[in-house]
């Protein structure tokens, strides 16, 4: 047997093979076996055809049909004797069998590309500066005082501290009701940041059994004649009759609230107010590494320009396809397009695939791992916290995924140390909703 490989690029391989006749004699004779098991011919037993009849009557067409499965089969075994690790499915580009003398075949397959990572140091990154602030602590502290309210029953709305129960119904112009467009005990906050200004505006001073109405802008997209999105909106009107007030009480952030609220850790304002600017903090310090994550390895990706295998994009790509799939059935939804999926998804799968092969460079070329010293000193953490032993968990740690993300975050703290991050003022899309917190009781 005599075999070369040829670099197609940097993932893809090309493996050229030849054998002699009889190198591939038995396993062609296996496979031209399989092939004539069920064939019947006049005065012979099922599968008992003699050879040289077979020969005789149909010539080399079942060793030709025969040699793609032997090839296919070999190629395996060259892959397993010489390490090539291939991955995805091998596809043979060219066969040539010559009956009685020598079988020759080329298969392209992939391999998880064996790069050197560059450009990963030295990087200027900038990230927000966010910063906990008092008015992010007051915030949170009506957050909590509003989780607490109570209720007391009201005959007239007086502010924007009311809830109120009505039936509400869509009218035309001259206010006569839409058939059909009722929508009974609807529940609307006059606190809450989203219900219209109109609202609270039109419904102040109204009693019980009275009614208001307002208005609602419904915005759709509908196609002009030319195909082309264009946005449409048009001015609901409607009419709200109250059945029910509620004014909130707010209570008092005493002692006896804040044990509640934070489990009996702290129980004065000042401690309350302390440790709700360490949480929302640390909030935003997780929400820095991330954009800082993101941010390097984008610029890492782009430093490094090179075709990841198809194989494995294809199947990243699918198992995103099939995640999203599945939860849009838990929200619900009936229909779920897989070809719009697999557009909007792509970049990702690229960047997952691309972000993996980097790690495992820059992890290879600066040396980076988990000693056994270390696991120890996690597992003995582990175990004073979790009250399980510490040999189980070393045991869990190294036959897990564990320890690949204990890496993965030793790679992620080696860029942090090794690039220039630069803190700069956060603009609004930095700043995310940080209302739900354990304070919320």
């Amino acid at each position: 047997m005599e075999f070369k490989i040829n670099d197609v690029n940097i993932s893809e391989k090309e493996l050229e093979v030849t054998y002699t006749f009889d190198e591939i004699k038995k396993d062609l004779d296996i496979e031209v076996q399989k092939q004539t098991k069920k064939l019947q011919i006049p005065g012979f037993r099922k599968g008992k055809v003699p050879a040289p009849l077979l020969k005789k009557m149909f010539g080399d067409a079942f060793e030709q049909e025969a040699s793609e499965k032997v090839a296919g089969k070999k190629f395996w075994d060259v892959a397993e004797e010489n390490h090539l690790h291939p991955i995805g499915k091998p596809a043979i580009t060219d066969i040539k069998f010559v009956p009685g003398e020598s079988l020759f075949f080329k298969i392209t397959y992939e391999v998880l590309p064996q790069i050197e990572a560059k450009d990963y140091k030295g990087l200027d990154i900038e990230v927000p500066d966010l910063v906990a602030k008092d008015e992010d602590v007051e915030h949170e502290i009506k957050h909590i005082l509003k989780a607490n309210e109570t209720f007391e029953p009201s005959d007239v709305v007086s502010g924007d501290d009311c809830t109120l129960d009505v039936d509400i119904q869509r009218v035309d112009k001259d206010g006569k009701p839409f058939e059909g467009s009722k929508q009974e005990s609807l529940q609307i906050d006059l606190s809450n940041q989203r219900v219209a200004k109109e609202i609270i505006e039109n419904s102040k001073d109204k009693k019980v059994g009275e009614s208001f109405k307002f208005t609602f802008n419904d915005v759709r997209t509908i196609k002009n004649k030319e195909g082309v999105d264009e946005k449409f909106t048009e001015v609901l009107e409607y009419n709200a009759v109250i059945k029910a007030i509620k004014k909130s009480i707010i209570p008092l952030l005493d002692e006896a609230l804040i044990k509640k609220v934070t489990k009996d850790k702290v129980s004065t304002e000042p401690e309350l107010k302390e440790q709700i600017r360490n949480d929302i903090q640390s909030y935003y310090e997780h929400q820095i590494d991330d954009i800082l994550r993101n941010k390097l390895i984008t610029q890492i990706i782009s430093n490094n320009e090179f075709n990841p295998p198809k194989s494995l994009l294809a199947n990243v790509l699918e198992d995103y396809v099939k995640r999203e799939e599945e939860e849009a059935k838990k929200q619900g939804y009936k229909k779920y397009d897989k070809e719009e999926g697999k557009k909007r998804l792509a970049k990702s799968a690229e960047v997952e695939v691309k972000w993996y092969i980097l790690k495992e460079a820059i992890q290879k070329q600066e040396d980076i791992s988990i000693s056994d010293e270390e696991l120890n000193q996690l597992a003995a953490k582990d175990a004073a916290e979790t009250g399980i032993a510490v040999e189980k968990l070393i045991t869990y740690y190294k036959s897990s995924n564990y320890s690949s993300k204990i890496i993965e975050n030793k790679v992620f703290q080696f860029l942090k140390e090794n690039n220039n991050i630069k803190k700069v003022e956060p603009d609004k899309s930095h700043i995310h909703n940080h209302e739900e917190h354990e304070h919320e009781g």
